[in-house]
């Protein structure tokens, strides 16, 4: 039986890094690692207040599972034994990485995957005011996909100016807003008319997660994207005909396991996906490269908004992503 060790970890952000909810100068992960005498897998969490989380409680519900991984508990049986979110995520993770290092294959071939290829990620303007922004948007004109957090208060133009200022400096990147629940009923119709005359091709999570039933009937030309309302496969069916995309996020899911279950669920579903994350390092971003190649929208970043990745982390070209050498993960 694996035996498992925890180790947390806190990574500085270059600069800082901002949304409606508040701003973050670090990323604070958890690495989760099995070993059975023979082999070492890995897998990173970020705990997340957002949903309650925190590094001591998702230590302490990792912790909880050591009985029942020495009584031969695998990763199928985890599914179960653990609920979707972070704590899950990084064993989930473990395991997978665990499984391919005893087999000497690949995580993709265990998982029937074709074999993982380069992506173009999304790259995140953080949420300021509309000159600093511009600004921040202007340093990364040469990325194709950039993605420009809103949900800021109203002052100097409020999100109207915060988008129009992005577009003017980078008139040729593809645009996806992501309003962190930062909107209300009352602006949300003003907001998406300015991201319409933007050209933004995609809006995330405009209202608060519980107050999303105005999106229901809402005519928009817009997509508009689940991310705090879209957990793992059982919070689907609440998001049908309010949302036309879902944001899967391997910490909210749960691990890759249920992203992959996930990601097939929701296209069955007539959702379009996106394979994002939580900021943190390539080990976190190597499962999610997995996930992401069948994904219409890529948001894999982490490790390009700390100051330094881990050793021997993820390839990034530009904006393109390569998937992880196994040495990493998988």
């Amino acid at each position: 039986m694996p035996s498992l060790t925890l180790t947390a970890e806190r990574w500085p952000i270059a600069g800082s890094f901002a949304i409606s909810r508040g701003a973050k100068t670090e990323a604070a992960v958890i690495v989760a690692e099995l070993r059975d005498g023979r082999a070492t897998g890995r897998g990173e969490c970020v705990p997340y207040a957002r949903y309650g989380e925190s590094i001591d409680g998702v230590m302490a519900a990792i912790e909880a599972m050591r009985p029942a991984l020495a009584a031969g508990l695998d990763r199928m049986a985890l599914q179960t034994a653990m609920p979707p979110g972070a704590a899950r995520n990084a064993l989930d993770c473990a395991f997978w990485d665990l499984e391919a290092k005893r087999a000497g294959r690949r995580v993709h071939e265990l998982a029937g995957l074709p074999a993982p290829q380069p992506l173009t990620t999304a790259f995140t303007i953080s949420l300021a005011d509309p000159a600093a922004m511009a600004i921040a948007a202007a340093k990364a004109a040469d990325r194709p996909l950039l993605k420009i957090k809103l949900g800021g208060d109203e002052a100097q133009g409020g999100d109207a100016a915060r988008i129009a200022a992005v577009r003017a400096f980078v008139p040729h990147a593809m645009l996806i807003v992501d309003a962190n629940e930062g909107w209300t009923r009352d602006t949300l119709a003003a907001n998406l008319d300015a991201c319409g005359g933007a050209g933004v091709v995609l809006v995330e999570q405009p209202l608060p997660e519980g107050d999303d039933e105005a999106l229901a009937g809402l005519k928009h030309l817009i997509p508009v994207c689940a991310d705090e309302s879209a957990h793992d496969r059982a919070s689907l069916a609440a998001l049908a005909g309010k949302y036309d995309a879902v944001n899967i996020k391997l910490d909210k899911a749960g691990g890759l396991t249920e992203a992959l279950a996930m990601a097939e669920a929701a296209r069955e579903g007539g959702f379009a996906v996106m394979a994002g994350c939580m900021v943190a390092t390539s080990l976190a971003m190597a499962p999610a490269v997995l996930l992401a190649q069948t994904a219409g929208f890529t948001d894999l970043d982490g490790p390009l908004l700390l100051a330094k990745d881990r050793p021997g982390g993820i390839r990034y070209a530009g904006s393109l992503v390569y998937p992880p050498d196994p040495a990493l993960w998988g």
